[in-house]
C-alpha cells in the first residue's frame, strides 16, 4: 500500500470510526506516537506538538534520511508519524504554554508521554486543564504512571527497562550469563501504546454517556506486567521460574530447513502424536522419554531436532511449515525482512505502507494498521510532517492568529 492510496471498495462509503475525534499530542519517541498514529489510521485528526528547534527526540534517531527542508529525520520518527500535522511550540516559554492552553478546548484528547509530572510542572497537567475543559480526555504514557505515587515515579524509562522490570528477560537467562536484553520492535513501547488506545476509546465512550472527561494513565511497567503475565502467574502456582521460558514444558523451537528456519509449537499430546507420525517415528509414542511434555523439551536437542531437520532438509521453511500445518501441527516460517515484504498475506492485509523518501528513489516501509474493520477502508494516509510544517495553519484556523501575530511569535522563538 502506498501513501495517499485508499483500499476497501465498498467499505470506503462508511468513513472512519474515529472521524471527528481531535487529538493534541505533546509526544516524543515511540510509545505515544505509535498510539496516535493508530488513532490517525482510524480517522482521528492528530496535531503533534514539537520543540521548535530539535522537534520530537525521535527525529534524532538512526538510521535517518534528509527531508525536503534539509533536516535529518530519524527512523523512530519516520515510522510513527504518518497522517499527522506538526506544530512547533516551545513549552518552556510562557507564551508557548499559553498557546497550548488556548488550543486545548478545540480538541477532544490531549495526550503526552513526558516523564511523570512534567506537564503538570508546566501548568499543562490534567488537573490544570480540566477546570476550563471538563469534557477533556487526557492521556498519559510514562514509565511508572501519574495517578499513583510509585516509588519509581521520577525514574526515566525506555522500553528495555519496562521489559526487564515486567519479567520478560529473566526466564530466558542462560546459566552463568546475564539475561538477554533484546530491543526488537520496542515491545514495552508498543504494548503501552495499545493500552493507551484502548483507554482513550473507553474514555470517549464514557464521555458519550456522561459528558465527562477523565485522565487515562498508562505506565509502561504495568503494560509489560500484562504482556508477561505468565511470569508472576506461574510463580504463584508454585512452578519454577524457568517454566515461563519457551521450550521448557513443551516442544517449542526453531528448526533448520533448506533456506532458513521454521518454528514449531507443540503443547498438546495429540499434536505430538501427529508430529511423531509425520516424521516417521511412531515409536516415540511408546517411548518413556516422551511420556511427558517436560520430556519433549528435555529431548528436543538430542532426538527430535535431528529427526525434524532431516525431514525438512529438502524443504523450504515455508514448505516445511505448510506440511506440518496440514497435519494440524502449529508451525510457521521464521521470517526475515525481505520475507515479510514478499508475503502475499502482508500485501492482502495492507500491513506495509510505502512512504516516498525525499532523498532517494526507493520508498521506506512503515507498518500498516493491524485493526481491520468491515465497515472502514484502508487509507488514505499522508506522509510524515516536517518540523512545524502546520504551525501557522493550525494557529490561524484554531486561534485566529494573524500574520503579524505569527511573525512576532517566530521572532521570539516561541514557534517555528
Amino acid at each position: 500500500m502506498q501513501v495517499g492510496e485508499t483500499k476497501g471498495g465498498e467499505r470506503e462509503r462508511h468513513g472512519k470510526p474515529l472521524a471527528g475525534v481531535r487529538v493534541l499530542a505533546a509526544e516524543q519517541m515511540q510509545a505515544l506516537p505509535y498510539a496516535t498514529q493508530l488513532m490517525a489510521h482510524l480517522g482521528a485528526e492528530v496535531v503533534k506538538v514539537e520543540h521548535p528547534e530539535r522537534g520530537d527526540t525521535g527525529r534524532a534517531s538512526r538510521p535517518a534520511l534528509v527531508d525536503d527542508d534539509g533536516r535529518t529525520v530519524g527512523a523512530t520518527f519516520l515510522r510513527n508519524n504518518l497522517g499527522k500535522r506538526s506544530i512547533a511550540l516551545d513549552l518552556k516559554r510562557p507564551e508557548g504554554v499559553d498557546l497550548f492552553r488556548r488550543l486545548v478546548p478545540r480538541f477532544d484528547v490531549v495526550a503526552e508521554n513526558m516523564k511523570a509530572g512534567s506537564m503538570a510542572r508546566l501548568g499543562l497537567g490534567y488537573d490544570e486543564l480540566r477546570t476550563a475543559t471538563p469534557a477533556l480526555i487526557y492521556v498519559s504514557i510514562s514509565g511508572f504512571g501519574n495517578l499513583t505515587d510509585s516509588p519509581y515515579r521520577d525514574w526515566p524509562a525506555y522500553a528495555p527497562v519496562a521489559e526487564a522490570m515486567g519479567g520478560l528477560y529473566e526466564p530466558n537467562k542462560k546459566e552463568g550469563q546475564p539475561p538477554p536484553v533484546v530491543v526488537a520492535g520496542a515491545l514495552g513501547d508498543n504494548a503501552s501504546a495499545l493500552f493507551a488506545v484502548i483507554g482513550t476509546l473507553s474514555a470517549l465512550r464514557h464521555r458519550d454517556r456522561t459528558g465527562e472527561g477523565q485522565h487515562v494513565d498508562v505506565a509502561m511497567y504495568d503494560a509489560m506486567i500484562a504482556m508477561t503475565d505468565m511470569v508472576p502467574f506461574l510463580w504463584s502456582m508454585g512452578a519454577p521460574a524457568h517454566m515461563a521460558a519457551a521450550g521448557t514444558t513443551a516442544l517449542v523451537g526453531a528448526f533448520a530447513a533448506s533456506d532458513g528456519h521454521f518454528v514449531v509449537a507443540v503443547f498438546r499430546e495429540h499434536h505430538f502424536a501427529r508430529l511423531a507420525e509425520t516424521l516417521g517415528h511412531a515409536e516415540w509414542l511408546g517411548d518413556p522419554r516422551f511420556a511427558t511434555r517436560e520430556g519433549w523439551a528435555q529431548h528436543t536437542e538430542g532426538v527430535i531436532r535431528p529427526a525434524l531437520e532431516a525431514w525438512a532438509a529438502d524443504k523450504t521453511k515455508l514448505e516445511a511449515a505448510a506440511a506440518l500445518c496440514e497435519q494440524g501441527i502449529v508451525a510457521g516460517p521464521s521470517h526475515r525482512a525481505e520475507d515479510i515484504h514478499a508475503d502475499p498475506h502482508v500485501a492482502m492485509r495492507d500491513m506495509l505502507i510505502e512512504v516516498p523518501r525525499p532523498d532517494a528513489d526507493r520508498p521506506y516501509l512503515v507498518v500498516g494498521n493491524p485493526v481491520k474493520l468491515s465497515a472502514a477502508a484502508e487509507g488514505p494516509i499522508s506522509t510524515f510532517p516536517g518540523l512545524g510544517q502546520h504551525t501557522a495553519q493550525v494557529l490561524r484556523d484554531e486561534l485566529g492568529l494573524r500574520d503579524g501575530d505569527l511573525q512576532a511569535l517566530r521572532d521570539g522563538g516561541v514557534i517555528a
